[in-house]
């Protein structure tokens, strides 16, 4: 119960203060951060460890939730239409990423080169939960809006098999290694793929079936209910819950497009809440002692995957384009790291592999690092994009 209350008392500071937080660079999910780093993490109040299911169960439910809301702000036509920007960060920038980050873990932050690669591989997804906050900004330009919402949504699915790959061959410690079977791996990757594609298709049928009348006022638990049918069969089916969420998201409002609206709200209300009660766990696992055994090449480390590690993927995945420089600067900053990198670092952590602790450390780092950055700094950059339109000539 410590938990809950210490997030209810976060949870009405937060609500007292959004009006402020939507003007200002003042961030509800810093705030969150902090309410858990000193409940937990400086005091005794909240006592987590990265071990305790609730911390990745958490992290799971607040990523299946985002990705199932942004997949349903993104219909099959528009995705079909509007693939060339984030068909380049994906294919060329989402693996330099990776390349960048994991030459900085080695040469800087000093790990073998496995596992290098394997922080690298982590850290190099965007997170969906963090983008929504500058997608859902309406001031923000469409092409950008699109090029964040795909990326973010689809990268995490497609780097799972890259970190599941890398432990397989990575040297085991004194607990023993993880061992992964690739079918397996692609079955799991296949079968997300399908009951996202499925559930929602089989249930919007059902729904125009003269047999059922849907009250107006139940439109929103409609698609509540397949969301929630979706995560459930793919933790029972072990199927991959990231690309199950997202694809079920495209299939409902590529079917039946009145629900985005009905879902809209709900949807959002629901999905906030999951956020900021897993980046209420998350602040709880970092300590002044965890912060105390990262060295100075490990911050150094954070900054560049940070600040170099994009920019420098994104510079050469656009060559040729003729996206603008406030778009690719707002591009290149907006890569938020968030709750994919922590349950796949968890999964790396809980392997067994040689310096998964330490790997576990500059993963939590960077990603708490970005929280502080990339949440307070959505509105400065819509502010950008505003200005710049209030001072172009009609």
């Amino acid at each position: 119960m410590s938990v809950v209350l210490v997030f209810a008392g976060a949870l009405l500071v937060a609500v007292l203060l959004s009006g402020l937080a939507e003007r200002t660079i003042l961030s509800t999910a810093v705030l969150f951060l902090l309410a858990g780093f000193f409940a937990g993490g400086v005091g005794d109040f909240l006592t987590l460890s990265p071990e305790d299911p609730l911390v990745s169960r958490l992290a799971e439910l607040a990523l299946f939730a985002v990705l199932f809301t942004d997949g349903m702000r993104l219909g099959a036509r528009d995705l079909a239409r509007a693939w060339r920007l984030p068909g380049r960060a994906l294919i060329f920038g989402l693996p330099l990423t990776l390349l960048v980050t994991g030459l900085f873990a080695h040469f800087v932050a000093g790990l073998p080169w496995i596992a290098s690669f394997l922080v690298g591989a982590v850290l190099s997804p965007t997170d969906p939960v963090f983008a929504s906050a500058l997608v859902g900004r309406e001031e923000v330009p469409a092409r950008l809006r699109n090029l964040l919402n795909v990326e973010s949504g689809i990268n995490d699915g497609l780097v799972l098999p890259v970190v599941l790959m890398l432990l397989a061959i990575a040297p085991s410690g004194a607990s023993g290694g993880a061992e992964v079977e690739v079918g397996a791996l692609i079955g799991e990757l296949a079968l997300g793929i399908a009951i996202g594609a499925v559930v929602p298709w089989c249930a919007l049928r059902l729904e125009h079936n003269r047999l059922f009348d849907l009250a107006p006022r139940y439109e929103p638990l409609y698609a509540f209910a397949i969301g929630l049918l979706v995560l459930a069969l793919a933790y029972v089916t072990h199927a991959n819950l990231f690309l199950a969420a997202f694809s079920a998201g495209i299939v409902v409002i590529s079917v039946s497009p009145r629900f985005k609206d009905a879902f809209h709200q709900f949807g959002e209300l629901l999905t906030e809440l999951l956020k900021l009660a897993a980046i209420l766990v998350f602040g709880a696992l970092i300590s002044l002692t965890f912060l105390g055994e990262i060295g100075l090449g490990g911050y150094a480390f954070a900054l560049l995957a940070l600040l170099v590690a994009r920019p420098a993927a994104l510079a050469v995945s656009f060559l040729g384009t003729r996206i603008g420089w406030r778009e690719w600067t707002a591009a290149a900053w907006f890569g938020p790291k968030g709750f994919a990198s922590v349950v796949y670092g968890l999964i790396v952590l809980e392997s067994g592999v040689a310096r998964s602790d330490e790997m576990f450390h500059l993963i939590a780092v960077v990603v708490a690092a970005s929280i502080l950055l990339h949440s307070s700094t959505d509105v400065v950059v819509a502010r950008q994009f505003r200005e710049a339109d209030l001072k172009s000539p009609l």
